[in-house]
């Protein structure tokens, strides 16, 4: 099975489905936070507000993490519609995990970010229905502090349980219909990024589409 593109898109794009209001997100959780969180459109008041919390908008990078919602604790997962304006707000003031001389003059101007943001950046390897990792990266976004209680509080709009969606797709991949399990994947076009988020953000310049926000 080769699920690999024949073209390389560029090494590091957010590619999500989205509105114009909104974006969405995965994350898997043990069945009572994912159950109760699809139940009533929020997470409960045991979730969390104090601990980092990762969110992806990639669902097949969320397929890899979570073992097709089959490793413990990772259950169900959700896509989460949030708003746009925090999650282009949370990127604006986001710094990358590790050092990369490509986004940074110097360590210490890295360091000096890192240590005034509550927002974390990962590039990590996208997936292709195998599972595999591809030659170009996807957006994981952590959240900490503040930004994570705006993300349960504030930009949360929906919540849905697409448990489902990953056992089915899985079934095809296993059955070896990968023509069927790719025609259920959520469209994730390119997400547009004004040229200051995607510098600041280290994404690949051909993401900027659209002025910066005044």
């Amino acid at each position: 099975m080769n699920t690999t593109p024949t073209t390389t898109p560029p090494h590091r794009r957010i590619r999500a489905a989205h509105t114009t209001d909104t974006v969405t997100v995965y994350q898997a959780y043990r069945p009572e936070i994912g159950d109760y969180a699809a139940r009533h459109g929020r997470f409960p008041a045991s979730w969390s507000r104090s601990r980092m919390t990762w969110i992806k908008p990639s669902f097949l990078w969320m397929m890899y993490r979570s073992g097709w919602a089959g490793k413990g604790g990772q259950e169900r997962v959700l896509a989460l519609d949030i708003s746009r304006e925090g999650f282009e707000s949370a990127l604006r003031g986001a710094c990358l995990s590790h050092y990369d001389r490509r986004t940074y003059p110097d360590r210490a101007a890295w360091a000096e970010r890192l240590g005034a943001t509550s927002v974390r950046v990962q590039w990590d390897p996208e997936r292709d229905l195998g599972l595999r990792p591809l030659p170009y990266r996807s957006l994981q976004l952590g959240l900490t502090g503040r930004a994570t209680k705006d993300y349960a509080d504030h930009w949360l709009r929906a919540v849905r349980d697409v448990t489902g969606l990953a056992h089915a797709v899985r079934d095809l991949v296993r059955s070896g219909d990968t023509a069927g399990a790719a025609a259920l994947l959520p469209a994730e076009p390119p997400y547009p990024l004004d040229a200051a988020t995607a510098a600041a953000i280290g994404a690949t310049t051909e993401l900027s589409a659209r002025p910066a926000p005044r």
